[in-house]
């Protein structure tokens, strides 16, 4: 199915339909595919799957450095919708080596992208390796360095591989916070407690703060680092290669 999935051409069909109808054709295209759960856009897309499928599948990281709140939400959001969420795991081998090697805190000193990817990337790509196409909640206005060029639709060219081609859809690309809120409000979705905080992009709890009036909300993870490249590695195919 996926060979024959022209997603630069879904692209353009598909950049002004709605959420709902983007969701859709993942969902009736592609029997494997899930979405990827974690934050409040998530939510409104399982919200929207509800109301177009029952069997909708859906995952979620445990990288074990989550709040409190946020495991509280993945359980509110299986109750409410009585749906089973597949909570990845890291390797627990990989996990304790780093800690033994660099103590508990080492992003701060040498960056997020090891720990994020012993906890985050390793157990998404192994579950992706076993879905034909996964959804997740990325909007355009997030990041203005790394997500303002994502599409509704694409080939997933960090997790493909020449034996397995992903399709990666991203149905809010075109919403804005404003958007997802209204949505919330209007259709009483479940979210996490931390955004009445002032918690905006929610992470793993050492790496992620409240942001203050007119910050963006991408400022609010990472913040000793780079403002510009903030992606932890799941969406690492927003991040263009510099060359020269």
């Amino acid at each position: 199915m996926t060979k024959e999935f022209d997603t630069e051409q879904l692209a353009k069909e598909y950049r002004d339909k709605s959420p709902q109808e983007i969701l859709a054709l993942a969902l009736e295209h592609f029997d494997t595919a899930a979405i990827s759960f974690s934050g409040a856009e998530d939510v409104v897309l399982v919200d929207m799957a509800s109301r177009i499928r029952p069997d909708f599948k859906v995952f979620s990281l445990d990288t074990g450095r989550l709040h409190p709140e946020t495991y509280r939400l993945f359980e509110q959001v299986r109750k409410h919708y009585k749906v089973d969420i597949d909570v990845l795991s890291p390797d627990k081998e990989a996990v304790e080596q780093l800690v033994r090697e660099k103590g508990l805190f080492s992003f701060y000193e040498d960056g997020h992208k090891e720990c994020c990817g012993i906890r985050k990337v390793a157990p998404l790509r192994k579950k992706l390796a076993t879905l034909d196409a996964w959804i997740t909640g990325q909007r355009k206005d997030q990041s203005p360095g790394t997500r303002a060029d994502v599409p509704v639709v694409e080939k997933d060219i960090a997790f493909s591989t020449p034996d397995h081609s992903l399709i990666k859809f991203n149905p809010l690309s075109f919403w804005s916070s404003a958007q997802v809120w209204q949505y919330i409000r209007e259709n009483d979705v479940p979210y996490n407690e931390l955004h009445t905080k002032g918690f905006v992009s929610i992470g793993c709890e050492p790496c992620t703060r409240p942001v203050l009036p007119n910050q963006h909300e991408r400022e609010g993870r990472w913040w000793w680092e780079e403002a510009t490249m903030k992606e932890c590695g799941l969406h690492a195919g927003n991040i263009k290669q510099q060359t020269g």
